[in-house]
């Protein structure tokens, strides 16, 4: 699996963006140029716990946004049936960021359940560069926090020393 310091591999996928055919867009690693991006892949459309995740943070997407970070999920289904698990939930109607169709790149960065055969559920900070700034998984049945991913990201974004559970506005560690 790829970690911090490597760079986010070059790709092109077809991703969701909305409830039309006319939502279906192409997302490549050029995209969103000088922003930092936040992915967030799950393991598959039409379950469970997923869709908890995206809408928590669908809800923080202008904190995101606030931190100068464009949110993109995604999973190796395609984007067909992103449209139609999105068309199907009015939860997920309102996301206000892109789901990709994650096939060669879950591959590419070595998350793919070796078992299932689906994304696990990874996060994955990428610098304005291109570079992997943090990257954390969980169990394919446990989801993530929010709150620990704009900290994470403030954190980050801060290039300070920051001790443990810090917050925007603390103290950071001085040497």
């Amino acid at each position: 699996m790829l970690t911090i310091g490597h760079p986010f591999p070059e790709f092109r996928s077809k991703a969701c963006n909305g409830v039309t055919n006319d939502d279906i867009i192409e997302i490549t690693h050029e995209s969103y140029p000088g922003k930092w991006k936040f992915f967030l892949f799950y393991p598959k459309d039409f379950t469970f716990v997923c869709p908890t995740e995206l809408v928590e943070f669908g809800k923080r997407v202008r904190d995101f946004a606030d931190r100068d970070t464009q949110l993109i999920g995604g999973s190796t289904d395609n984007e067909f049936s992103h449209l139609a698990w999105k068309q199907s939930r009015e939860d997920l109607t309102a996301l206000k960021y892109p789901l990709i169709a994650a096939q060669k790149l879950a591959g590419d960065l070595g998350i793919l359940d070796p078992v299932e055969h689906v994304c696990l559920r990874a996060s994955f900070l990428v610098d304005p560069n291109g570079i992997i700034q943090w990257v954390n998984v969980n169990n394919l049945s446990v989801g993530r926090s929010v709150e620990e991913a704009l900290r994470v990201l403030d954190a980050v974004q801060s290039d300070e020393l920051c001790p443990c559970n810090w917050k925007k506005g603390e103290k950071t560690l001085k040497v």
